[in-house]
């Protein structure tokens, strides 16, 4: 795991205790950062090599969403600078 994830993966079991995340969760031929299988909810942190793989990514999000799955995503940059932010946007979308 990235420092980032490390960050995320600490916040997330702190922050939302009654959700069950697992990181590095396979699904179908892909792997999915932090998956909450409860809530359908894919949570990817995109350095800077997804600047690369954006038809990769797109892919991979057109089969998590045929499965009915949600796929949120932040930068690595966002963990840093943000934490706060991004917590609320997990928050809002575990709240639905």
């Amino acid at each position: 795991m990235t420092e980032e994830e490390r960050i995320l993966w600490s916040t997330l079991k702190k922050y939302f205790p009654q959700y069950k995340f697992r990181k590095q969760a396979g699904i179908g031929k892909f792997i999915a950062d932090f998956y909450c299988t409860e809530k359908k909810l894919i949570i990817e942190l995109d350095g800077a090599q997804h600047l690369e793989n954006a038809e990769y990514d797109s892919q991979r999000e057109d089969f998590m969403n045929s499965l009915g799955l949600t796929t949120i995503r932040f930068w690595n940059e966002d963990i840093r600078k943000n934490l706060n932010g991004v917590l609320m946007e997990i928050e809002h979308l575990l709240m639905k």
